[in-house]
């Protein structure tokens, strides 16, 4: 059956695999579970029809069986009343619905095992899709982690130590400058600073030199 063919290649498939080849590996593995959720409701529907020819093989085989019992019964009563035509007539029918019964158990045998199977493939595709379930979030988290640490290791090859260093010595130049600026500025301050002091100092020197000067005269 077509159906149980894919139940069976989607059992087998890795959904790993899958995911590593997808474009978009949400997407994927959300298929993937509609499809198989699809498969699994088509499948139940052939388990379904093939239990019903089971159960039809069953009551067919019982059916041929009972009637070849009572031809059975028939022919003993036939012998025992001395009727061996009847008896003999009551034998061959018996062993034609035999043979009809041995028929049926034989493609009911068959059919029982096709079931089996059917109901295995089955339960193996329920345990298939509840695997999935379980597995989705874990399969995305990793695909995306796996997506985020290759756009750092892209972005870091596009940073080579050399254009990093570049960057780094043109930033400590320019602090540098504009300490080197800060400082002369201050010196340039503390210059003046000092230039005026010096200049009241010679102020006052004047001063005390006119004093005495003064002081000298009165006496003379």
């Amino acid at each position: 059956m077509p159906i149980f063919e894919k139940i069976r290649r989607i059992i087998k498939s890795n959904l790993n695999d899958i995911l590593d080849r997808a474009e978009d590996p949400e997407k994927m593995l959300e298929q993937i579970i509609q499809d198989m959720q699809q498969e699994l409701k088509e499948a139940k529907i052939q388990v379904a029809s093939a239990i019903r020819d089971q159960h039809k093989l069953e009551g067919q085989y019982a059916e041929n069986l009972e009637i070849a019992n009572k031809w059975e019964e028939r022919a003993v009563a036939f012998v025992r009343n001395g009727d061996d035509l009847r008896a003999k007539e009551s034998l061959k029918r018996k062993r034609s619905f035999s043979e009809l019964a041995d028929n049926f158990k034989e493609q009911l045998d068959v059919q029982k095992e096709s079931v089996n199977a059917l109901k295995q493939g089955l339960t193996n595709l329920e345990s298939k899709i509840e695997e999935a379930r379980r597995q989705k979030a874990l399969l995305i988290a990793r695909k995306r982690r796996a997506e985020a640490q290759r756009k750092i290791s892209e972005t870091m090859a596009g940073l080579s130590s050399a254009n990093a260093s570049g960057v780094f010595d043109k930033i400590q130049s320019k602090i540098e400058d504009a300490e080197a600026r800060a400082q002369a500025g201050e010196e340039i301050q503390s210059l003046n600073l000092e230039s005026q002091f010096a200049a009241l100092e010679s102020e006052d020197d004047i001063d005390t030199e006119l004093a005495e000067l003064k002081a000298k005269l009165k006496e003379s």
